[in-house]
């Protein structure tokens, strides 16, 4: 065999592995929105259409916060460490015992290393003042530390991979409550297949810690329709907030 055929056929299994993921990904999360016959159209892959439960691959030996970040920097455990230029560990202070939790850095996050910097983190710098949070007073972070390219969805392995970073840090943090941004971190969060809607109408729980759910911002970005049903959201984590202040 050629060099030529040799990485024709090599393209062509690599194209593969990503559909592969990507079908995986889209039958987790969507699988009772496709028919059984869909995976039939690339290499008669069959979805399997499971409760997305995610868990820690292993425990994290962790001694602080700043000694977990170290432990991130290096991290291996998926393919996104080769195309990562920063680790997003996230940022803030547990002033407001308010842990925001949202998908996945985008480019801005993985040029400056720090989470919600775009054009996402200016609106949610902005839904935060509107019910009288200052950003700097709430640690924020990311499900998954590294970037995926093109900013995609973060797949299932990676979630899971990257799963004792978020549990650590919010067993260091000791939050009051969760803010989730958009239904990835919301599935991370509370292992549920509910449609944003129904994850809207509740106030969850993660290991006893109250979570609210609402739009990522960059949802919003796109659906400026959906600011109003956020904007419920966001009082109703102030009232929240309010009563545990009193």
């Amino acid at each position: 065999m050629s060099n030529a055929e040799y990485n024709k056929l090599f393209m062509i299994e690599t194209v593969r592995n990503d559909i592969r993921k990507y079908l995986e990904y889209y039958g987790v999360v969507y699988s009772k929105y496709l028919s059984a016959d869909v995976t039939e159209i690339e290499l008669r892959y069959k979805l399997r259409a499971v409760k997305p439960v995610v868990k820690s691959e292993d425990k994290i030996k962790a001694a602080s916060l700043d000694e977990l970040r170290d432990i991130v920097s290096e991290c291996r455990k998926c393919s996104l460490y080769s195309t990562r230029k920063n680790i997003v560990f996230g940022s803030g202070s547990d002033k407001e015992k308010l842990v925001i939790v949202g998908e996945a850095p985008g480019a801005d996050e993985d040029e400056s290393g720090e989470p919600f910097v775009g054009r996402a983190g200016q609106l949610l710098t902005k839904m935060l003042s509107a019910i009288g949070i200052e950003r700097e007073n709430v640690f924020i972070c990311n499900v998954l530390k590294c970037r995926p390219p093109n900013n995609r969805d973060p797949l299932p392995d990676e979630i899971v991979k990257c799963s004792g970073y978020l549990d650590k840090q919010l067993e260091f943090l000791k939050p009051k409550y969760i803010l989730a941004l958009g239904r990835i971190a919301a599935i991370r969060l509370l292992n549920t297949e509910a449609t944003m809607k129904d994850l809207r109408e509740k106030i969850h729980s993660y290991k006893g810690i109250p979570v609210i759910v609402t739009y990522h911002p960059s949802a919003l970005l796109r659906n400026p329709n959906w600011k109003y049903p956020a904007w419920d959201d966001l009082k109703k984590l102030k009232e929240l907030l309010d009563k545990a202040n009193e």
